[in-house]
């Protein structure tokens, strides 16, 4: 080959190399949705806040959703101008933010739109606007007519909530042997047996009947007291060895604590409503915080376990007989302690939704 062809070659070459070398990577912004009680950052194509803001109003995709990621930003809600100025942009949002929901879910909009337009490098507040207007009152415990941080968002703005009385009525025969017959068969604390009626008592029942696929009522009538006589001890749905792990059985709305294959517990619980259900699949205890706070939703969560993403067993004051969460297992607040030291990080939480 003649030497200017080879020389040709090598420069084109170098020239290529040099153009692949400095081409700039393919850049990308953070969107936040909540995934049960936290925010969740996925990434969408872009580099600028503008770009993150209108991936945000998009939602998320089907496989997300598949996944358990939740918007509460209505459809077709206007991102009318974004201005970034030093450490601080402004968000200025179409009226149609504010249509629907509750309370509660409106502080979820508030706390998606704060953490995608500050997910931006050297940008640490947003101040949100509707219309061109400031948001006065509206987000209970939020003060939007200032410009609004992730750690403001991430701070507890009410006390931890007080633990259940356990009961106090005069103890009694049949609610002693009542209570002997539930921990038998791991639907109770073995401590918890004193001959006392009361919520735990009654939480214990629930569970049974759940699993007894009886009533769930809580009241131990007839039927409940003939299937309780007869009962085994839950069994999971699957042997794995040695070990400890957690069933969650979503049709039943039960949790079952194994260890070594062997029920060692069994929870009422209640799962993930039908807009906002847990993902079945099989996960493992990535955290656990002893007082956890919900930043969409701006509650406690104490004793939460995280299993994937932000959702979690965690305890929680109203643990209705049906799925009513936003993808959390909310316990009872003499269940959810047992739990938080029954898991470790790395334990094994496989979600079935038939059993």
């Amino acid at each position: 080959m003649p030497r200017t062809v080879t020389r040709l070659a090598a420069l084109v070459v170098a020239g290529v190399l040099t153009m692949i070398l400095s081409a700039p990577a393919s850049a990308a912004v953070q969107v936040f949705f909540p995934r049960g009680e936290q925010m969740v950052a996925v990434p969408r194509d872009g580099a600028t806040p503008q770009d993150a803001l209108r991936a945000l109003l998009r939602g998320p995709t089907a496989a997300e959703r598949a996944r358990g990621f939740r918007t509460y930003i209505p459809r077709g809600t206007g991102l009318r101008a974004v201005r970034v100025s030093g450490a601080r942009v402004t968000v200025d949002l179409g009226a149609k933010l504010m249509q629907g929901l509750n309370a509660e879910g409106l502080n979820a909009r508030l706390a998606q739109i704060v953490y995608t337009a500050t997910a931006q490098r050297g940008i640490t507040s947003a101040r949100v606007l509707i219309q061109g207007g400031t948001v006065l009152g509206v987000f209970p415990g939020i003060d939007a007519s200032v410009p609004l941080t992730r750690e403001g968002l991430a701070t507890p703005s009410a006390p931890p909530p007080a633990p259940t009385a356990p009961g106090t009525a005069a103890p009694d025969a049949g609610t002693t042997a009542l209570q002997t017959r539930l921990a038998e068969l791991g639907f109770l604390a073995p401590e918890a047996v004193d001959g006392r009626p009361g919520p735990r008592t009654t939480a214990g029942v629930i569970a049974f009947q759940k699993w007894a696929r009886l009533g769930r009522d809580g009241v131990p009538g007839p039927a409940t007291l003939a299937a309780l006589a007869s009962a085994a001890r839950p069994a999971p749905v699957a042997a794995a060895g040695p070990g400890r792990r957690v069933e969650l059985l979503l049709d039943r709305q039960i949790a079952l604590a194994i260890q070594d294959d062997r029920v060692v517990r069994a929870f009422h619980v209640s799962s993930g409503a039908a807009a906002t259900a847990t993902p079945p699949g099989s996960y493992a205890v990535t955290r656990k915080e002893l007082r956890s706070w919900s930043v969409p939703f701006q509650v406690w969560l104490p004793y939460a376990s995280y299993f994937v993403g932000g959702i979690a067993f965690h305890e929680y004051p109203e643990v209705p007989v049906y799925p009513a969460s936003h993808g959390c297992v909310r316990m009872t607040s003499f269940d959810a302690p047992w739990m938080f030291a029954f898991l470790s990080t790395g334990t094994p939480v496989r979600v079935y939704s038939t059993s």
